[in-house]
Order: structure tokens, then sequence, then C-alpha cells
């Protein structure tokens, strides 16, 4: 008999996250969506099921320590992780790295704690099991110096190499760590809805961006072949 297998998608939105969601889906995984607010989850529970895709919804905030590891109790074993929370606040201001403080860098590594929680929770299982996967999107800054971003380039830099290390680390246990390095608008997700919304401000969406389905077969192939660590998709 086959077991069902469960994938946790951390931080859905309505691009990369829910192409990565369709992407498991169709591997078999029922699929756990874990956001911050309540509000999109009856939309993105009945689009995987129109495509036959078994989805639960779940509310945790990956600032909210507490919320966020009892979540991950109610779902029980995950077999395939993806961390990849937006920005809490789009419109947030961000000082260029010349003006970066501290208390700063210290704000920007709270999206990079909670992956370390989650990967303490849900890997005990999976070495138990000798198979797994956990996958992380990250930005371009952790690889390319990019200024204006300032003290999220910091943090970018340091779930990086936070994964790249678990990836060396989980040599010959079966279970995989990989991360998407990304670089570009993505497609349908929410900070590109703020850029088609906001012209003025903006200056209208870039003439090349990224397709998060191609984004979320890129994952797939990642955690599948096991070749590599990471994956840059970039349009720079």
């Amino acid at each position: 008999m086959t077991t069902a297998r469960t994938a946790a998608v951390i931080g859905v939105g309505p691009g990369l996250g829910m192409s990565i969601a369709h992407r498991l889906g169709r591997e078999g995984y029922s699929v756990a969506l874990v956001s911050r607010s309540d509000r999109r989850h009856a939309d993105y529970v009945s689009a995987l099921a129109d495509a036959g895709v078994k989805a639960e919804a779940f509310v945790a905030d990956v600032g909210n320590r507490d919320q966020l590891l009892s979540t991950l109790d109610a779902i029980g074993p995950v077999d395939l992780l993806y961390y990849g929370p937006g920005a809490a606040d789009l419109d947030a201001p961000r000082s260029s790295i010349t003006e970066a403080t501290a208390d700063e860098v210290r704000q920007a590594m709270t999206g990079v704690y909670p992956a370390m929680d989650i990967v303490n929770q849900v890997l005990p299982g999976m070495l138990e099991r000798g198979e797994g996967g956990l996958l992380f999107a990250g930005g371009l800054s952790a690889v390319q110096p990019i200024p204006f971003l300032g003290a999220f380039a910091v943090s970018s830099a340091a779930l990086r190499n936070y994964v790249l290390t678990l990836n060396a680390g989980l040599t010959g246990t079966g279970v995989y760590a990989g991360t998407l390095t990304i670089g570009g608008l993505i497609e349908r997700g929410d900070i590109h809805q703020l850029v088609l919304s906001q012209p003025e401000k903006f200056g209208g969406v870039p003439s090349r961006t990224l397709d998060p389905d191609e984004i979320a077969e890129t994952a797939w192939r990642l955690y599948t072949e096991r070749d590599r660590a990471e994956a840059v998709v970039s349009v720079f």
C-alpha cells in the first residue's frame, strides 16, 4: 500500500507559492498551504482541487514561532517542505547598504530564523525515514551585490549559506536541501501585482519577468536530480 506523502508550502502566495503547490501536487503530494492570513485560502484550495490536488490551508505567521511550530504539528509528518515567505510590508522603505544599521540587519534576519526552526521541527522525521527534501527561495542579492537592498542582502546571504551548508551536512542521509536564488519580478505574485498597480512609483512592469511555473519546475528538478544545491533563476 502506498503511503500518502505531504508537502508543506510555507509562505504560499498567488505566484511562486501556488506554482510550487501545483507542481508538487502533480507528483501525488497532498499539499499543506501556510500563510499569515486565510483571506485567499479558499481560492487556493479550490484551484488546487480543480487540478486534482488535495490541499489544506493553515494560518501561521513565520514571525510567530509558537504559532508556526504548532501549525507544523497540526500538519503532521512532512515529506517535502518549501520555504518562501514574502515581505511582510511590500511598501516598506529600505536603507542602502551604505546606510544599513545593525538593527535593520537584525530585523531582516527574522526571515532566516524561522527557516531554521522549521528545519529543526521536520528534519528529524525525514532522517528517521531516510528520505525527504527541504527547498528554500532566496534573493539574488545573496550572490550579486545589490546595494539598494541593504540589510536584506545580508539576510539573503545568510539563508543561502545555511541551506548550502545544510545540503553538505545531509550527504548520505537520503534527505536533500536546496535553494532557489531568484532575481527578477515573478509573474502573478504579490510584488508583481504591486508594481502593476503603481506604475507611477515603479515605472511599470519590466520587459523581462519570471514565470513561476518554470521556477517550480526548476525546484522539482533540484529535488529529484540532487546534483547541485542551488539553482539561480534570474533575468539579469
